[in-house]
């Protein structure tokens, strides 16, 4: 279906709205993790989003490839390795943080496969996002290792790539994808990776033992994960993407990091020193320059330009 170029104010309250979801769920996620090992915390995430809904909701009319692509993608991907990194080798805001260099991840992909346009005025802002994350590497310690940044930055690509998942699912059904179903039934394909990762890193009886002696407040982080993080807001991620191009949707993950810092430092009294401030402005600063800029410039010219 045609790309439009502008959000409607409807659809940015939605993008709004999915921003504020993700940026404070860092904190819960880090709530489960002391209650779960992190590929079985995954698990049980994807588990909870396909049943019971997969019984009920009709499957979209996508080929099984892509929705096998996307839950192998955002599953044992995206979310089996930001979850074992933020299980001990970065805390939650500055994952806020680093996570969101999945804007320029997904930019590139759209670029290489689907001929989007990129401008010049990109490259200043991958320097100064590239800059940022120097800053952060320079001061790694406990609460930030130089493993827990690659890690999210893996995990930010494999967002970026089942965010061109969808984009390309949608392209060849040449209609609206159920984005709703599209993730029920894409989580179904999430599981078995997860699970296998969690027998050959964490234990054949790791998972079970963490299910008899979770306490209730980590069975409501797998819940929130399911329902509020995965089903709504991916799904009206995903939703979003299939009506606009990239570059008009990702700028709004700007958000994220300032809910999820915020979230952090209230919840979990994260320190907030000079230096992370400053990575902050520099990682945000480039994302915003080479994503939000050229969005303004084109609808500057668009707007100027005669009917």
């Amino acid at each position: 279906m045609p790309q439009r170029p502008h959000l409607s104010a409807l659809h940015a309250g939605l993008a709004l709205l999915v921003v504020l979801v993700w940026g404070s769920n860092f904190v819960v996620i880090k709530w489960a993790l002391r209650e779960f090992p992190p590929f079985f915390f995954a698990a049980l995430r994807f588990f909870f989003c396909a049943f019971p809904f997969v019984i009920f909701v009709r499957r979209p009319q996508v080929a099984w490839k892509w929705l096998v692509a996307y839950g192998v993608l955002l599953g044992a991907g995206q979310f089996g390795l930001l979850f074992l990194a933020m299980r001990a080798d970065i805390s939650p805001g500055m994952t806020s943080l680093v996570i969101q260099m999945q804007a320029f991840f997904t930019i590139g992909l759209a670029v290489a496969i689907f001929r989007e346009k990129i401008r010049a005025v990109a490259l200043p802002g991958i320097v100064l996002s590239a800059a940022g994350l120097a800053v952060i590497a320079w001061h790694l310690d406990a609460t930030v290792t130089l493993r827990g940044v690659g890690l999210v930055l893996a995990a930010a690509f494999f967002w970026a790539c089942a965010n061109i998942v969808v984009k390309k699912a949608a392209l060849e059904s040449k209609a609206s994808v159920p984005m709703f179903a599209f993730i029920v039934w894409s989580s179904v394909f999430a599981v078995p990776p997860l699970l296998a990762m969690s027998a050959a890193f964490e234990g054949l009886s790791a998972g079970w033992q963490a299910c008899l002696a979770a306490r209730w407040d980590g069975w409501a982080a797998v819940a929130w994960q399911s329902t509020g993080n995965t089903l709504f807001a991916f799904a009206a991620w995903s939703w979003l993407l299939t009506r606009y191009d990239a570059a008009v949707i990702s700028p709004w993950a700007l958000l994220v990091p300032i809910f999820g810092m915020a979230s952090s430092v209230l919840v979990l009294d994260e320190p907030f020193p000079p230096w992370k401030f400053a990575a902050f402005a520099m990682v945000m600063g480039g994302i915003a320059i080479g994503s939000v800029v050229p969005v303004l410039l084109a609808r500057r010219r668009h707007r100027a330009s005669p009917e």
